[in-house]
């Protein structure tokens, strides 16, 4: 993996357009404005690779950037309900179709906002990554947003939170800072070995 090598692939807004997987895969997974397109512009030292937007469930397709031997997958947030129910069950189908489309998934990074607990859908998420074996890693994403003392707060919560079990490491990150970059380079690495 060249991490300084990717660039956008293409974008599909249904899982019948998606295309086979001809490639290893790390997906990047979490609910609606907790970060994915700035953890991957942080990630890959690109300032607008990924589109990145304050208001929450921009990223309404699956985006493919590549190095020419990974394939990185920005998918998109859920959890936001805000959308007309047609473009809801277009998310769930398109989300449905990419994790049951014998895709060659390494690894699923999964985005957790570290300032709150996890949802709901943050819960059934992981669960359904323990369910089916498929490897991830929990990114802590807004790390930087955190004083001292909520920081160590959290990290203790963190701690004993259940529904991070099965996750191969936990990852404060921070998109403005770099804090988590290098440790989550290396385990997308050790996932494609």
């Amino acid at each position: 993996m060249n991490i300084n090598a990717f660039n956008y692939e293409a974008s599909y807004g249904t899982s019948a357009q998606l295309p086979p997987s001809t490639l290893p895969e790390i997906a990047f997974a979490g609910r609606s404005n907790v970060g994915k397109s700035s953890l991957l512009n942080c990630l890959l030292r690109r300032k607008a690779l990924a589109r990145v937007s304050g208001t929450p469930g921009k990223t309404v397709t699956v985006n493919f950037y590549t190095d020419g031997a990974v394939r990185l997958a920005d998918l998109p947030g859920y959890g936001y309900a805000k959308r007309p129910k047609t473009e809801l069950v277009r998310f769930a189908e398109l989300m449905e179709g990419y994790f049951q489309s014998n895709r060659n998934i390494a690894l699923v990074v999964q985005l957790i906002d570290m300032r709150h607990p996890p949802t709901k859908d943050d819960r059934t998420m992981l669960a359904f990554l323990r369910d089916t074996g498929i490897p991830f890693v929990i990114a802590l994403t807004k790390r930087d947003k955190l004083r001292p003392m909520e920081y160590a707060r959290r990290t203790e919560e963190i701690a004993g939170e259940e529904a991070f079990i099965g996750a191969r490491q936990v990852i404060p990150f921070s998109s403005e800072t770099g804090e988590g970059r290098s440790e989550l380079i290396e385990q997308m690495e050790g996932a494609l070995l």
